[in-house]
């Protein structure tokens, strides 16, 4: 038992399976507050009169300080910064909480914008934690902390629809005493849990430390951004695709649900996975398969679709966790900056690909953005090979 005060070193062999699912708990908890601006927006326009450009750049206050997640993953591999994530959900819950009630658009940026760094602080630091307590199982681990987040971000917009229908506006504040709740429940166990390398393995300077990186950090950005052509056109332009292509919304939404369902079991059966397999082979397999599903998506009509729709997710969407637990044990000693590296990587690139996509839809038509987004894998392909060969 670790004594009074103590941080409990990280765990090895198998891991600490309950922690594991403690910290993923607070990650499904603190996602569903920050799932609750897209359904508020049409309210905020409504009630603030705002803009549809000015309902646009809430989003951008709330994921913008994303940017901040390297800096923060610095400072977590050189002074234990647990406390983040055990306070992360009360900050976050405050914050998006509070939307209800305020009183015009700068009140709104200025909660977003604290939820925003609060979120970013999460993500940089939760998954190392997650990491840690998972011993030599890392996939596994990274697969129960993506599907916490995905969890959360389905929940979340049912939860404050249901809440504002019952309570109105009004009365979002009380949602809080949620996220107060499991801040207090992560304090009483994760208090002694550290997140800094093991000691004998001090954390590099920041330039040496990227230095080090870039021989894995160079080719995953590029299957990074071939993944985000078929991430966006896969979550983001889905029902859109769809609705061209002459399904109604209710259908469009269904089928959406269903591929996001069909990813969450195959983020945690990816990672599990690759810790028996490899990373580099659970991302070769994801990578060729998801194309070919979305071609025979293309090809084929009717309910013939919906096994389809359950492939594209499970192969489509498996690979987030080994990418995240091939980062993390490439660079034991600066866990944190590398996760939080590739987490800002992921999301800079990702807000590119959305307008690249969005052009060539306008330019052309959704089904050749879709086609767009089934042959980026393919073409990244050569890049699996630059991956690091002890990532094997």
């Amino acid at each position: 038992m670790p004594q009074a005060g103590k941080p409990t070193p990280p765990a090895g062999g198998r891991g600490q399976l309950g922690g594991v699912l403690t910290v993923s708990a607070g990650h499904a908890l603190h996602d569903s507050y920050t799932a609750f601006l897209p359904p508020l927006l049409p309210a905020f326009i409504r009630h603030l009169a705002l803009s549809k450009t000015e309902a646009g750049l809430l989003s951008v206050f709330l994921q913008a300080p994303s940017f901040l997640q390297p800096f923060i993953g610095y400072l977590a591999d050189r002074a234990s910064l647990r406390y983040i994530v055990i306070l992360a959900p009360a900050v976050t819950a405050m914050m998006m909480s509070l939307l209800g009630i305020a009183p015009a658009f700068g009140w709104l940026a200025l909660a977003l914008t604290v939820a925003g760094v609060s979120s970013a602080a999460m993500h940089a630091v939760g998954p190392v934690i997650a990491g840690r307590l998972s011993g030599h199982r890392l996939g596994r681990g990274m697969g129960f902390w993506m599907v916490g987040g995905e969890l959360g971000r389905t929940l979340g917009p049912l939860l404050i629809v249901s809440w504002v229908r019952w309570q109105s506006l009004a009365g979002t504040p009380w949602l809080m005493l949620g996220g107060l709740a499991a801040s207090f429940l992560l304090y009483l166990r994760l208090r002694h849990v550290t997140v800094r390398p093991p000691e004998g393995a001090p954390a590099l300077h920041w330039r040496e430390a990227l230095r080090a990186m870039a021989p894995l950090l160079l080719p995953l950005s590029g299957i990074i951004v071939a993944r985000a052509f078929l991430l966006s056109m896969l979550t983001t332009f889905f029902p859109t695709f769809l609705s061209d292509e002459g399904a109604s919304l209710w259908l469009a939404g269904a089928a959406l649900t269903i591929l996001e369902a069909a990813g969450v079991v195959g983020a945690l059966v990816g990672g599990s996975l690759s810790d028996r397999l490899g990373r580099r082979r659970v991302l070769l397999l994801s990578m060729v398969t998801t194309p070919v599903w979305m071609i025979a998506f293309l090809l084929l009509d009717g309910w013939l679709r919906i096994p389809l729709l359950v492939l594209m997710g499970f192969c489509g969407l498996a690979v987030t966790p080994v990418i995240m637990a091939l980062v993390q044990e490439s660079y034991p000693e600066n866990r944190a900056l590398a996760n939080g590296l590739y987490m800002s990587i992921s999301f800079g690139l990702r807000a590119v690909v959305i307008v690249i996509l969005g052009a060539i839809a306008d330019l052309s038509s959704m089904r050749i953005a879709f086609l767009a987004g089934t042959l980026a894998p393919v073409l990244a392909l050569p890049l699996l090979t630059r991956l690091p060969r002890r990532q094997s």
